[in-house]
């Protein structure tokens, strides 16, 4: 059965209301929760960008039964992997299992704030598979020394490791990343309805099969409003960043990059991208493209912080009986 998400926008609401919402969202009815983390927003209009880490802990506490996820963080510019594997590790504990750990290779919108520079893609990609060799060594629970081509970890453990341990979803697109991650990972993250991302997964040798041993996890962008006007409105405002494109937005530095950027979008390109307005029936349409492609899960976005309460109360309960009405 397809399994369907809620999304945790840290750029565009603060970290009390985040927990309100994810605490609304179980109790409309969403299988897990899926939370981003940046250190900006993409466009200053959002507004915000609350620790993710700190807000997943708080989320833990304040749901029972939602599955939790980063979607996604990145393990090798602005967090040290050895630091990300502990955090991912309390915070399993904290969850009681319920939290899966998504890993990229990252935004430069995000990663440069510490000063390291933006590498190319390829090397973006080494030192993600590094990362996770990292990860993956100290989640067993014993002492690690680790000299790499990109980190070094000296003598380090953690103490406190999650009995059943802690899954790993992994970012990709293309096939290159897909042949590289798939066997290191235990599920995929992506973010374009494409059937031949999960094919292409399923081909390589060693990955764990998709529909039987791993998840397909997606991800699309909805700004449900009783007001057809007022939603497009909002998607504009908030969300005119989107149809970049992965290849454009993860080399933006700045807010004022993406707005740049973004001064010719008009309200009607970003209504003909993100379904806008009262009408579940179109968001329905747009989300069954990922479950036809052969995806597991997909976490809707619920865009803008304004309306998020109405959304959970009066929306996501039907909309959410019309997707698994129509699911696979």
């Amino acid at each position: 059965m397809t399994r369907f998400g809620y999304t945790l926008m840290t750029e565009q609401s603060g970290p009390r209301e985040l927990v309100k919402y994810a605490v609304a969202a179980e109790q409309a009815g969403f299988d897990f929760e899926v939370m981003s983390d940046h250190y900006s927003p993409w466009l200053t209009e959002q507004g915000h960008a609350p620790y993710a880490w700190a807000t997943l802990g708080a989320i833990a506490q304040a749901t029972e039964r939602v599955g939790l996820m980063t979607y996604v963080t990145c393990p090798t510019l602005r967090y040290h992997p050895a630091v990300v594997a502990q955090k991912a590790a309390t915070l399993q504990i904290l969850a009681e299992g319920r939290f899966t750990l998504g890993l990229g290779s990252g935004e430069n919108l995000n990663e440069h704030v510490v000063g390291e520079g933006w590498p190319a893609i390829a090397e973006r990609q080494d030192m993600l598979a590094e990362a996770i060799e990292v990860i993956r060594a100290l989640h067993t629970g014993e002492l690690v020394d680790h000299r790499g081509d990109f980190y070094q970890v000296e003598s380090a453990r953690i103490w406190d490791v999650p009995a059943q341990g802690v899954d790993l979803g992994v970012a990709v697109a293309g096939d290159r990343a897909i042949a590289r991650f798939a066997p290191l990972a235990d599920h995929l993250v992506a973010v374009e309805p494409k059937a031949e991302i999960v094919e292409s997964w399923n081909s390589v040798e060693g990955a764990p099969r998709i529909g039987k041993d791993a998840r397909a996890i997606g991800q699309i962008p909805i700004c449900w409003d009783p007001d057809a006007d007022v939603a497009v409105a909002r998607a504009h405002e908030q969300f005119r960043w989107f149809g970049g494109g992965w290849s454009v937005n993860a080399d933006l530095p700045t807010p004022a990059g993406f707005a740049g950027a973004t001064t010719y979008v008009r309200p009607e390109d970003v209504a003909d991208s993100i379904p806008c307005g009262p009408d579940l029936d179109k968001v329905l349409d747009a989300v069954s493209a990922y479950w036809e492609a052969g995806f597991t899960d997909v976490a809707l976005v619920q865009v803008g912080d304004e309306g998020q309460d109405r959304f959970l109360a009066e929306a996501a309960g039907p909309l959410l009986d019309k997707l698994r009405a129509a699911a696979p």
